[in-house]
């Protein structure tokens, strides 16, 4: 079993939900709602873990918060 973690955001002139993998090719998808997103970048990863030429060119290390004054 492998863990992958996405990043989420609300596109606010669609009203979709917009994710990707950090490091992750191609690993990119929209929903309507964040189950519909789920199920979609789950199909993508495993649609890519199947090419055997696959290169991961970063890893995800966590976020970060940012405060301005």
């Amino acid at each position: 079993m492998r863990t992958f973690t996405a990043v989420v955001e609300k596109d606010h002139e669609t009203a979709l939900y917009v994710g990707y993998v950090p490091g992750f090719p191609g690993a990119h998808s929209q929903g309507e709602t964040l189950d519909e997103l789920q199920v979609n970048l789950r199909e993508v990863i495993e649609m890519l873990l199947e090419d055997e030429n696959l290169i991961f060119n970063a890893e995800f290390v966590g976020t970060q918060q940012i405060v301005l004054a």
